[in-house]
């Protein structure tokens, strides 16, 4: 998906990542990420978003909840949004600061009182139940808590992800809400706010966005001020203006930080240049012809295209595979002459990914901004270090 956009507009990436593989210095199923690239993403749109009066909480998890890139990303963006409480707790050790919890996972109630504790922005909250969670978490700390209201989805709701008040309740709960005193109603949030058109990658707002426009102006008539509308999903370069025009207060960059939005499959001329690509090498060869790549980091919703093989230059075609079986290895079509493909060769791929649920190694390479490429460190695809 992303294999043209990073040759052409990141090559030394490519080529440090072949490097290291064929030195033994990473293994197949790895995903090499420039961190200069990451940070200077980064700056591009932590001062887009100034320019707009926009603030940003960024996203990790398709990354691998790195501290190392963690790092280079709070210099620009110090606050996250934390997409589980394990993420949260990583993300506050590598000394980001908390913006928005509960993004899409709730806190549970027992890690509450911890959580709280760093004084995060906002919490997300999904019901009643969770909102008066809180407040009592909050009670005991001597806190008045911010929360956001997720609302209900109504256009596009991703499996695995339902939840939130429904607009038809939103009276009723908020009535309920405002008695609790650990908790303030602070705004409203929605999931996902925008999506990119799977062929030009075109982004536009979802319904689900003007759902939440249509909540924050229910809670201001009931005399709530200064709500915050965080609008998530597809945030960059792009759709900062979007969020702008549409009165979003908070936009959450994940993918633009690695230059991987479905955007940046089919436009490389966007600001945000591509960070990372994955490394594996061929296993074996089927006794049709057809390599076999070592997996491990095959995302089931990836778009998969092609892999190079740079000690030809071949690209062959990567071959589908049923995302409810585990990606052991990943076939690739039979190349015209079998000589062209040994086993031990190093292939090289780009995709959009998330990293986190993954088998992967992450290897952070700095210094490829100034010529001088180096390996900083390896980590499992939950950001501890091996």
């Amino acid at each position: 998906m992303f294999l043209d956009a990073v040759l052409a507009r990141n090559p030394e990436l490519v080529d440090v990542a072949v490097s290291l593989h064929r030195s033994g210095a990473v293994p197949p199923d790895t995903y090499v990420i420039d961190a200069d690239t990451v940070e200077a993403n980064a700056a591009l749109l932590a001062g887009e978003a100034e320019r707009l009066g926009l603030s940003l909480w960024f996203v990790v998890k398709q990354i691998g909840r790195n501290p190392a890139l963690i790092r280079a990303i709070a210099r620009h963006i110090p606050r996250f949004a934390a997409i589980d409480p394990y993420e949260a707790r990583l993300l506050h050790e590598a000394g980001a600061r908390a913006g928005n919890l509960g993004h899409l996972v709730q806190i549970p109630p027992r890690q509450l009182p911890e959580m709280l504790g760093w004084r995060p922005e906002t919490v997300t909250v999904f019901d009643l139940a969770n909102a008066r969670a809180v407040s009592d978490a909050a009670r005991r700390l001597g806190l008045v808590q911010d929360v956001l209201v997720r609302l209900e989805g109504t256009d596009k709701v991703y499996p695995g992800q339902e939840g939130g008040v429904p607009l038809a309740g939103l009276d009723d709960f908020a009535a309920a809400a405002e008695t609790l005193p650990g908790i303030r109603i602070a705004g409203v949030t929605a999931f996902p706010c925008v999506l990119c058109d799977p062929l030009t990658g075109a982004p536009t707002a979802t319904q689900n966005f003007q759902l939440a426009i249509t909540a924050r102006e229910l809670l201001t008539a009931r005399g709530h001020e200064g709500l915050k509308l965080s609008a998530p999903s597809a945030t960059s370069m792009a759709t900062l203006p979007l969020l702008a025009e549409l009165g979003a207060t908070h936009g959450e960059p994940g993918h633009a930080l690695t230059g991987t939005t479905p955007l940046h499959a089919v436009d490389h001329q966007q600001p945000e240049r591509p960070a990372y690509v994955y490394v594996s090498e061929v296993a074996h060869t089927l006794a049709d012809g057809r390599p076999a790549l070592h997996g491990g980091g095959f995302y089931p919703r990836a778009h998969i295209r092609d892999a190079l093989l740079p000690r030809t230059g071949l690209r062959l075609p990567v071959q589908d595979a049923p995302a409810e079986n585990i990606d052991y290895y990943r076939l690739l079509q039979r190349p015209t002459h079998a000589a062209d493909v040994e086993v031990g060769d190093t292939a090289v791929l780009a995709f959009r990914t998330q990293i986190f649920v993954t088998r992967s190694t992450v290897a952070v390479v700095a210094g490829l901004s100034t010529g001088e490429p180096r390996l900083t460190g390896l980590y499992d695809a939950q950001g501890r270090a091996r």
